[in-house]
């Protein structure tokens, strides 16, 4: 997408949106959304990147817009932030949205974890066991099916969201 396109009044209100509706569902949900075990409901919108890679804006923005609400606000600010983006910006080049579904959970189970070290010296594989099968089950196999066997296949929302992919 050219730089022209991204600053398009559409396509930011697109990204402002998705990074809204990311926070607002984090903070809505806090109790699932934060600490050792996190079901962070979401996290299912990280799949957006898989079909366009300026979602990843949107998410990197949403996730930090609503650490600023977490606990440990401070860290999940630095940390939280950073295991989104590591998943988000290189998802759009994943051919396989289930692959790519893994990005967030590995991301998130090892710096998530090592925060939870910093923090409260919470055992390391531990909080990386529960932190990355949150993940696994939030992002994969809740957030694939919901892409894949319903969203993909209505042609009025792969519009919506601006989808180029020919995946379907």
């Amino acid at each position: 997408m050219s730089k022209n396109k991204i600053f398009e009044v559409r396509n930011l209100a697109r990204l402002a949106v998705v990074a809204a509706l990311y926070a607002a569902l984090t903070i809505a949900l806090s109790g699932l959304s934060f600490g050792p075990i996190q079901f962070r409901i979401a996290e299912i919108l990280t799949l957006l990147c898989f079909y366009r890679k300026d979602y990843s804006i949107a998410l990197i923005l949403g996730c930090f817009i609503a650490n600023c609400f977490s606990p440990m606000a401070l860290m999940d600010m630095i940390f939280g932030t950073l295991a989104t983006a590591i998943a988000v910006i290189p998802m759009f080049y994943v051919k396989n949205i289930w692959i790519a579904s893994l990005l967030p959970v590995i991301s998130n189970a090892i710096i998530i974890a090592v925060e939870l070290l910093l923090a409260f010296n919470e055992p390391i594989w531990l909080s990386m066991l529960t932190v990355g099968a949150g993940e696994l089950v939030v992002v994969t196999a809740l957030g694939c099916p919901l892409f894949r066997l319903m969203l993909e296949k209505n042609k009025r929302f792969m519009h919506l969201i601006g989808s180029k992919k020919n995946n379907i």
